[in-house]
């Protein structure tokens, strides 16, 4: 070998071949002047792998038979290194890639790889490229063989690499399913969880036997968690599904104690388990046994979805083997035609020999029997249906009325039903009102005829402990009531009598001892059981018996004001007036408004027609007592009987008084009804002019203000009838401080109307300014706020006019001027445009036109007479001259309130202000005019 100072080395020529170190490798292959440096490189350290990699990394683009050359030199010099072995086995592989798998390089990868492994056997990523390569060549026998080696040559730890590769081995079709069997095997003890792998491939190689014995192992094996997610559930639908559907591939697993087993254990699918098991004895033959096992399904499940799987499945399966008969019976027909032909007579005589000889019970033709069974299985569904809702809540008492229903044909079955029922159902946890399943159950029992076992119905329902007292109360009502309508009176009250009798004192001192009280202690204090006795004792009792009841039930304070007033029609019907206003009495007492109103109302009116006028001072106390105890809003009505009673028996001037107390007591939406009436009872018992006190009075007793104009407008309609024309337009007037022009026309029209009839020309105009005034007080919120902006306005205006001045660098004088021309207003028009120019007053409120206006001007002596409100103007020669005087009529303060005082200070304060900033630059103006 050279030494690193010798030269390049040279090259000998290509014709001696004989004499080159690669002999029998194609020129092509040999070094070129490019590759002289790295060639040196190796010759001088042929076992360092950075110069072969340099070698390599710069001939990436020469062609793979020249870098093979490179890579077979490397490794020679370079046995043990993983990175030349494993970049060479993937630069070989895709050169192979292309090929089909039969070329000859296949063998050579093949070679390649099993000389690499010789030094690579611990190298997981080699094994995993030529085991691929292997599975790609689908070279099976080869292939195991390598997995087996790589899995004996890698450690544990590193077989998780393989194992799924060997398992593709095992799932390909032309690998013998033998061989699949054993590799599944051997990996279920590598890692066990992946059981469900092996079982798919059991089912899809129709393994069946061994797939049901894994999958049970799986399902007893607690510890198991599926990788791919499925519930234990699944895995229980799977076998059953197994078992099922290939029952007789399936052996030595019970079966039947599997899918029960489910049943109990999973209970949101019961249905489909139990079909799989029906289907199971199917299929084995056993029907009997099946349709034994679709009954206990529908007898089972605990919802309407399950019900519908089973029964619909029960259904097909009835009605497959009654189509599995009858196309047996025609087979069978058909050949038995064939053969009496071909037979003759002997055969017939002979095989009904042996049908008369056979007993009925060994006929095959069950045809009938099976028709039945299937029509018989759809007849039961609505009571199969409802047994499945009773399961669920065997507590629901609509439901065991439902069921009843279905049994309208068979009264045994009925009766079973309500017995079984009234064990079933707790009163305490019943849906429903469970009294009333002992109620139909008696009320069945009297239908036909049988009323001494309704009767012990009752006296059963009788002593059980309901919820609630009603409950019980309703079946001794229900018990009277049957006793009535089979015309046993005596009976009827005398179990009316026995259910209101108070319990005694022992009773109810054993029953707080045991902490729980039943409801038959509180039974006597049941006002629906009071009301039937009371009713019967009125229909059937006496007077005296009828009365102890009565008088029973107002001393347990369980009365209501309608027990309280058939008491008092009772009495009065017998003529015990006294006792019955008694009654009445005591019903004021016990019960507040608004309970107690129909005993008030019916008490004062039965008392005013019983006596009129011979008791009135007890009427009047009764009167006064009840409109004290009234709330506002029902006092109305007692004040219009209390005012009826002194206009019909008492005095008219008492009537009077009552009814001013009512306008006073009686809420303010009633006020103005109340007074309609006051004043309708006043003209018609005093004469019309007594009400002009009361108008007068309902005027100023805080009515709200359309009411006020409304009882306004009567009074001056009032005035005006009698006569009083000033009276009715002073009252007009007042009511114009309540009536908007906008909001109520109705009103100044009918002014306007009585003006025109009663008026003349100066009450017409006085009419028509208070109108104004009235509109401009209404509407002076909408005016101040307009001339408040504008001035505003103005003055943010000559700010900016005067900030865009001064950064224009006009002079101060000139900016001056100007600001007197902002603050002065437009120049003073010609003097023949003077007369056209606006003469409104700074102070005079805008929109606003008085009602006469009077100008005095000492210099000037004559006026326009058609314009009162003409005002002189001064001589725009003279700056000196005396202002004008103008007198305006004052507007009074209320018509505009606190926003007209407001508007008047604010026009005060600007009126000075202008007069301020118009002398000052008068001043200035005339310096100006002085320095010209």
């Amino acid at each position: 070998m050279p030494s690193a100072a010798a030269g390049p080395v040279e090259v000998a020529p290509p014709a001696k071949a004989a004499a080159l170190p690669f002999a029998g490798i194609s020129p092509d292959l040999y070094p070129t002047e490019d590759d002289l440096p790295y060639e040196e490189e190796i010759l001088r350290e042929p076992f360092k792998l950075k110069g072969w990699w340099r070698y390599l990394v710069a001939r990436a683009a020469a062609p793979f038979a020249k870098r093979a050359v490179i890579y077979e030199r490397a490794l020679k010099a370079l046995p043990g290194s993983y990175k030349l072995w494993h970049a060479y086995l993937r630069e070989r592989l895709d050169h192979v890639r292309p090929h089909p798998i039969s070329h000859p390089a296949y063998a050579s990868l093949n070679n390649t790889f099993e000389r690499a492994l010789a030094t690579m056997h611990k190298m997981p990523r080699v094994w995993v490229l030529y085991l691929t390569s292997l599975l790609d060549q689908r070279l099976l026998t080869r292939g195991r063989r390598n997995f087996d080696r790589a899995l004996r040559a890698l450690p544990v730890t590193q077989h998780d690499r393989i194992w799924p590769l060997y398992l593709r081995l095992a799932s390909l079709p032309a690998c013998p399913v033998e061989t699949s069997f054993r590799v599944f095997r051997r990996y279920l003890q590598f890692d066990p969880s992946h059981a469900e792998d092996f079982i798919e491939f059991l089912v899809s190689a129709e393994r069946w036997q061994e797939a049901a014995d894994r999958l049970a192992s799986v399902l007893n094996d607690d510890g198991f968690r599926s990788v791919k997610g499925k519930t234990r559930h699944q895995l229980w639908l799977e076998l059953c599904d197994i078992l099922t559907k290939h029952a007789d591939e399936v052996a030595g697993l019970k079966v039947d104690a599997i899918l029960r087993g489910g049943i109990r254990k999973f209970t949101d699918e019961v249905g489909k388990l139990w079909t799989s098991l029906a289907d199971y004895y199917v299929r084995r033959t056993l029907y009997e046994k099946a349709r034994d096992v679709f009954e206990e399904g529908v007898s089972s499940v605990m919802t309407v979805q399950e019900f519908s799987v089973v029964f619909e499945a029960y259904t097909q399966f009835e009605q497959s083997m009654l189509a599995a008969k009858l196309e047996a019976a025609e087979e069978d027909g058909a050949a038995e035609s064939d053969e009496g032909e071909k037979g003759g007579r002997k055969n017939k005589v002979e095989k009904l020999e042996k049908e008369l000889a056979a007993c009925w019970l060994n006929d095959e033709d069950d045809t009938d029997l099976r028709l039945a069974r299937f029509e018989r299985l759809l007849d039961r569904r609505p009571e199969l249906l409802s047994s499945v809702l009773l399961r669920q809540n065997p507590h629901n008492v609509e439901e065991w009325h439902r069921r009843v229903k279905l049994f309208d044909k068979d009264p045994a079955k009925q009766v079973a039903t309500y017995v079984e029922a009234v064990k079933t159902v707790d009163p305490m946890k019943a849906v429903g009102k469970p009294h009333t399943l002992w109620v139909a159950f008696a009320k069945m029992y009297e239908k036909h005829n049988r009323l001494d076992s309704a009767e012990d119905i009752f006296k059963k329902a009788t002593q059980v402990n309901y919820k609630a007292v009603d409950h019980l109360a309703t079946i001794w009502c229900e018990w009277a009531e049957m006793e009535l309508r089979n015309q046993h009176f005596d009976k009827a009250i005398e179990l009316m009598r026995l259910a209101t009798a108070e319990p005694s004192v022992e009773v109810k001192r054993r029953a707080a001892a045991e902490g729980d009280e039943p409801v038959q202690l509180k039974l006597h204090k049941s006002l629906k059981l009071w009301s039937i006795y009371v009713d019967l004792e009125e229909s059937l009792g006496s007077l005296e018996t009828t009365r102890a009841v009565y008088e029973r039930i107002l001393d347990l304070r369980i009365a209501t004001p309608q027990i309280i007033l058939n008491y008092a029609f009772l009495l009065e019907e017998n003529k015990y007036f006294e006792d019955a206003f008694k009654v009445y009495e005591r019903g004021v007492k016990i019960f507040k408004y608004p309970h107690v109103k129909d005993i008030w109302v019916t008490y004062l009116t039965k008392f005013v027609k019983r006596y009129q006028r011979s008791k009135l001072e007890r009427a009047r106390e009764l009167f006064t007592e009840a409109v004290e105890k009234a709330p506002p809003h029902e006092k109305k009505a007692l004040y219009l009987q209390y005012a009826k009673l002194e206009e019909d028996y008492g005095l008219a001037k008492r009537a009077m008084n009552v009814y001013d107390e009512a306008v006073r007591a009686v809420p303010n939406t009633e006020k103005m009804s109340m007074y309609e009436i006051y004043i309708a009872r006043a003209a018609e018992l005093f004469g019309v002019p007594r009400t002009r006190q009361i108008y007068e009075q309902a005027i100023e007793s805080g009515l709200p203000d359309k009411d006020v104009m409304v009882m306004c407008m009567k009074f001056a309609e009032l005035e005006r009838n009698l006569g009083e024309i000033d009276r009715s337009r002073a009252i007009y007037i007042h009511a114009s401080n309540y009536a908007d022009p906008n909001s109520h026309p109705e009103f100044w029209k009918k002014w306007n109307d009585f003006e025109i009839q009663h008026g003349n020309e100066d009450t017409f105009r006085e009419m028509l300014r208070i109108k104004r005034t009235v509109a401009a007080s209404r509407s002076q919120t909408h005016f101040i706020l307009p001339e408040y902006l504008m001035q505003r306005d103005q003055r943010l205006n000559m700010d900016e006019a005067v900030d865009t001045l001064t950064r224009a660098g006009v002079p101060q004088d000139e900016m001056a001027a100007l600001e007197r021309q902002l603050a002065s207003g437009p120049s003073p028009a010609p003097a023949a445009a003077a007369p056209s120019s606006s003469t409104t007053p700074a102070n005079r409120m805008m929109n606003f036109v008085s009602a006469g206006v009077e100008a005095r001007a000492e210099s000037s002596t004559q006026q326009a007479a058609a314009n009162n409100e003409d005002i002189e103007l001064p001589d725009e020669e003279s700056d000196e001259e005396d202002d004008v005087q103008i007198a305006e009529r004052a507007v009074p303060e209320a018509v505009f309130g606190e926003l007209g005082k407001r508007a008047a200070e604010s026009r005060e304060e600007s009126s000075s202000a202008q007069e301020n900033n118009e002398q000052q630059l008068g001043a200035l103006e005339r310096i100006k005019r002085r320095r010209q």
